[in-house]
Formats: C-alpha cells, structure tokens, sequence
C-alpha cells in the first residue's frame, strides 16, 4: 500500500494531478479541497494517499490532510459508494462540513452534490454516524512546499474543468462563473461558483 507521496507537481489536470518522484510520474486523483491547496506546478508537494488496485488499473488518490484520507476510506466503506462518489463527497464539502451534516443528519447538504441522491445522502448519512470520530477532522497539513497560488491566464479554463469533473454541465458551470476575471485563483474561483452552484 502507498500511504503517503512527495515529489515535485508536474501538472494540473483537476482532479487529476502529476507528481514527479525520482524520475517517475505518478497520476494522482484529488478532491477539490486538496486542489485548493497545492502548491504551483514545478513545487514540491507531499500528499497522503489511498491506493485502489482493480483488474484492470491501479488507481492513487491523495490528500492534503490525514482527516480527508480517513473520510474517503469510510465513504468507500458504504455500500454503492464507489471512489468517484466519495471523491465528490469530499470535493463538495470539507470534512467538517460533512460531519456537521451527519451530525445533524442533514441530507440537503449532500444531496447538493453532484451524483448524490435523496436516498444515497440519507444511506451516507446513517452509516457514518457510528463513523464519525474517525471522520471528524484530523486536519493535520502535510508540508506541499506552499499554500495555493495564484495561476497564470487560464485559470478561467482550469475552473471550468473542474467543474465539469464534479458533474456540472457546461452550462452550469459557465453561468455560476459569469463573476469571475482571468485574475481569480482557481480556488477562489471554484469556490465561488460551487457557492452559487449549491444555491442552486
């Protein structure tokens, strides 16, 4: 099992990523909030990860904080929840917001997540409540080399990718990002517009 992955971020590709490690280019699929966070192409990052062995593939997620590796594996725990769910579970919402909705128990604030159900929210919802101090936040930082920084002129273009690899059509993701210059961040902007997105 790869537990954790440093290296140097190679490319962007949301929410699929590039780490060089010694020479080896390792693809690594990230939620949302992990994506806010790395550091710029050309950096050293350090993620926690989750590997997932099928016939044909291995696939490697990774994590900016060990409370989002420890949510996505009890997500994967569920039945019908397979790693792209529980990658747009956490992709739509922190950890703390998703133990605030099981704590509440309140399925409209999963069910604003593309892919997600009334009834898949409801079943996410009973199953970790006997879950949830496993899931409730060990945000500790791993070192990525920097906090999120500002992308050249296609950040317009990468938040529009990302988006549309949460679920949004084109469409949508377009009109929830009408506000938004080729200056915003990317993730000032992806959250802006899943803001306007989740209203709704």
């Amino acid at each position: 099992m790869i537990g954790r992955i440093t290296g140097v971020l190679i490319e962007k590709n949301p929410p699929a990523i590039t780490i060089d490690v010694q020479g080896l280019g390792y693809e690594v699929d990230v939620p949302m909030s992990t994506f806010y966070n790395l550091p710029a192409t050309g950096e050293k990052v350090s993620l926690y990860t989750h590997l997932i062995v099928r016939e044909d593939a291995h696939l490697l997620y990774g994590f900016g904080t060990d409370g989002e590796r420890a949510a996505f594996r009890q997500l994967l725990k569920i039945s019908g929840v397979g790693a792209r769910t529980a990658l747009a579970v956490l992709s739509g919402m922190s950890v703390t917001e998703l133990a605030q909705a099981v704590t509440l128990q309140e399925a409209g604030r999963l069910t604003k997540v593309p892919g997600i159900g009334k009834k898949t929210a409801e079943r996410l919802l009973l199953e970790l409540r006997d879950r949830l101090p496993k899931v409730s936040g060990l945000n500790q930082k791993v070192g990525a080399g920097g906090t999120a920084v500002e992308m050249p002129n296609d950040n317009l273009a990468d938040i529009l990718n990302a988006l549309i690899a949460l679920g949004y059509n084109e469409r949508e993701a377009l009109s929830a990002m009408k506000a938004l210059t080729p200056e915003t961040a990317v993730g000032d902007g992806i959250r802006q517009a899943l803001k306007l997105l989740s209203k709704g």
